[in-house]
């Protein structure tokens, strides 16, 4: 038997230990967030419920549900750990303190371009007193453009009229 005969077969032989490699490696992650869980830590299960670490036993673990509702879950029924900021964002809609981020990036321009106060306070004056054409005119105007219109309108089909009827008229020489 020669190598290229085994290729296939040693090829093979790998993938198969890299995938199983992966899978073990996730399960053992999983593992270990499970088993990291205390009591007041919020997580989420695997069918979607959120709800707080009341107690941890060696295979379940008690989550309080809500205001009396403690509910019994097998440990591999936690999906997620959540941090406390995650777990208050998503369950009771509260943002964490936004002030004390440094690092934020502003929601406008504004703040990033420096500028001095007379120099901004002449500009939006000046911005204040320009009109803005939106192509609106006044009723006058829009009459006489109407009037104009309907004119051109019957220029138009009086034009078209007169062509139809130069071509039915007179005999034609085609069969």
């Amino acid at each position: 038997m020669n190598a290229y005969t085994l290729l296939p077969f040693i090829v093979l032989i790998a993938a198969m230990f890299l995938m199983t490699r992966s899978a073990k490696k996730k399960q053992q992650q999983a593992a270990n967030m499970r088993n990291e869980m205390q009591p007041g830590s919020g997580v989420r299960t695997i069918g979607g419920m959120y709800a707080t670490v009341k107690e941890v036993n060696e295979d379940t673990v008690l989550l309080d549900a809500g205001p009396g509702v403690d509910l019994l879950f097998a440990k591999n029924a936690i999906g997620a750990v959540l941090t406390d900021d995650e777990y208050n964002r998503i369950v009771h809609g509260i943002e964490h303190d936004l002030k004390s981020d440094a690092g934020l990036v502003p929601d406008d321009a504004s703040s990033l371009a420096e500028s001095d106060e007379s120099d901004g306070s002449a500009a939006a004056a000046a911005a204040a007193d320009d009109k803005i054409d939106l192509g609106k005119k006044d009723s006058a105007e829009r009459g006489a453009d109407a009037i104009q219109a309907a004119e051109d309108k019957a220029d138009a089909a009086e034009a078209k009229a007169e062509d139809e009827s130069r071509k039915t008229d007179g005999d034609s020489d085609t069969k």
